[in-house]
């Protein structure tokens, strides 16, 4: 195609000059043509049979299908640089890609060596538009390596001029472009426009749904909304107003029905009505995130070692995020070694949640070195002890993929 129109544009230079008109060997029709008996240097004389001759003047011939001869000329030289890139290598180097960048994107995606340059070209030329630079397009051929191998060309005006209406700046187009390159591939008019309509069918304004989008890259082929799905978030409780409502309900779309009743059954196993857990839920939406494992060991051990009541974990869910190994297990021992040791100030009841929410350094600030010195060395090294116990069998534990988490 790009030789095709390396061609056009050479017949259409050569023509012009001849003529000393701006015009292409186009037209767009035929001027009234008048009878003479004599011809110039300027007409092109025609002779019918049985007829009288005919001129036709060549300024009947118009179009403004080409640019002038110097826009014309300066197009040639482009396509002749395309023509001189060797390879995709020579054109990546001139699009401004570094023999670092060049090499790693290579590296994750080796069959680019073969690409065909004038595509890969304007492929590039797509990008350049939307602001993507050499930086960006290592990001996105490390996360999405078969992007350039992608037609991301189909829909691409309709595409852009949505998104950019979605997205209210080019700016935060272009940061959801290399978060999510994908926006590119995905079925324009049977995915991307749905998706977005169930959403603010739903009540999640594209204010909301902006934040989602980034933070998710997935939401779009993920989010799929049945009846059960619509009830678990009814009884959230959460209302259309709350700040956790575009979270709650990005996430219950994004699930999948069978890991929501799996999680819900896992809590409910800890004394929880379903109605309380998804109440839950509704306070703290990234509850749904984690795996049925992390939530089973930290209930566990809240439960059975701390000896809080489960209520305890309703009202502060940060119990179930915080790192078992090495947050609520080394912190919970200090707090019975300093007991033993019958310092003050100690850590019981509820200042047993403060000190558990508290930062490293303000929770050794708090509890350990405002001691003397050598009452503090002993409890800081009882504290690095306890924070170097592992899991049993953590370094031969083995991970089965069962793709996306949720």
């Amino acid at each position: 195609m790009v030789v095709f129109s390396a061609a056009l544009y050479r017949g259409a230079s050569l023509f012009a000059r001849r003529f000393h008109i701006q015009t292409s060997h186009f037209f767009t029709g035929f001027h009234p043509l008048r009878n003479t008996d004599a011809t110039t240097s300027q007409s092109f004389k025609l002779y019918p049979l049985s007829s009288p001759p005919y001129i036709i003047n060549p300024s009947s011939f118009y179009t403004t299908a080409f640019p002038s001869v110097g826009i014309l000329d300066e197009n040639i030289e482009i396509l002749d640089a395309i023509d001189q890139q060797k390879d995709s290598a020579d054109v990546l180097r001139n699009w401004g890609c570094s023999e670092d960048d060049i090499s790693k994107i290579f590296t994750r995606r080796p069959s680019l060596h073969k690409m065909d340059i004038k595509i890969l070209q304007c492929k590039l030329e797509i990008l350049t538009d939307l602001g993507i630079t050499s930086s960006d397009l290592v990001k996105i051929i490390h996360c999405r390596p078969r992007f350039l191998n992608c037609r991301i060309n189909l829909w691409l005006n309709e595409r852009l001029a949505y998104f950019r209406a979605l997205f209210g700046s080019k700016e935060v187009l272009l940061k959801a472009i290399v978060r999510n390159p994908s926006l590119l591939t995905y079925d324009f008019h049977n995915k991307i426009k749905p998706v977005v309509a169930i959403y603010e069918k739903l009540g999640v304004s594209r204010s909301d749904l902006i934040p989602m989008l980034l933070s998710r890259p997935t939401l779009i082929p993920r989010s799929t909304l049945d009846n059960e799905k619509l009830d678990y978030i009814s009884r959230t409780g959460v209302s259309k107003e709350s700040r956790m409502y575009k979270h709650v309900v990005t996430l219950f779309a994004i699930s999948r029905i069978e890991t929501i009743r799996e999680k819900v059954m896992n809590l409910e196993k800890y004394g929880f009505s379903e109605d309380e857990v998804l109440r839950l839920f509704g306070r703290s939406p990234l509850v749904l995130t984690l795996s049925v494992d992390k939530v089973q060991r930290n209930m566990t051990y809240v439960l059975g070692t701390m000896k809080l009541s489960a209520n305890v974990v309703l009202s502060n869910p940060f119990l179930l995020f915080f790192n078992l190994e090495a947050i609520l297990k080394p912190r919970f021992l200090l707090a019975g070694k300093i007991e033993d040791m019958g310092l003050v100030p100690q850590i019981k009841g509820p200042a047993m949640l403060r000190a558990l929410r508290m930062s490293e350094k303000r929770f050794i600030a708090a509890f350990i070195t405002c001691h003397l010195e050598d009452v503090a060395n002993e409890l800081i090294n009882f504290y690095k002890n306890a924070k170097c116990v592992k899991r049993l069998a953590e370094s031969s534990k083995k991970n089965p993929s069962k793709g996306f988490p949720f």
